[in-house]
């Protein structure tokens, strides 16, 4: 399931990335084929040591190359249900981080991103979203409180009203 700025392009404004970030939901037990193949017939340079070692440690993410190119994709291990939506990408099926996730997401890191000025993109993304997108808006509020970053997204909120 695609994330970052990939869905925040799908849902809001496209831009540029030099990364792709996904989520998959795997275990030791099923690493090989759901991931570590699929991976290496991408043409991605694939470490099973480093993967193997973020799904014990509980770290939960993994960033592989690709083999042609400078591209990088960050790899989010998740145990949880994945909460996604159907799309396309380049004409083919795919699916997405669902819109209000993807705020929350964007909210999490807009809150631990110092100096603040590093947040712009992740603003960006949100008020991009909150523009082209319809979205659960009491679902995220109520989420954003459990987060502690209501205040955030209020403010984003705001903003996209006034504008």
């Amino acid at each position: 399931m695609f994330t970052g700025a990939i869905a925040a392009s799908y849902y809001g404004t496209p831009r540029t990335t030099m990364d792709v970030d996904i989520v998959v939901k795997v275990s030791e037990k099923n690493v090989q084929p759901l991931l570590l193949e699929p991976l290496r017939k991408a043409g991605m340079q694939v470490d099973e040591c480093k993967i193997k070692a973020a799904l014990k440690s509980g770290y939960n993410i993994v960033t592989v190359k690709d083999k042609r190119t400078t591209l990088t994709v960050d790899v989010i291990f998740s145990d949880k249900k994945l909460m996604k939506k159907p799309g396309t990408i380049a004409g083919l099926p795919t699916f997405y981080q669902t819109p209000e996730e993807l705020i929350l997401s964007k909210l999490r890191m807009i809150k631990v991103t110092v100096p603040p000025e590093r947040a712009a993109k992740d603003k960006d993304d949100v008020r991009a979203v909150l523009r082209h997108t319809k979205v659960n808006v009491k679902a995220i509020e109520k989420r954003a409180q459990r987060e502690d970053t209501l205040t955030i997204f209020k403010e984003l909120v705001r903003e996209r009203e006034n504008s």
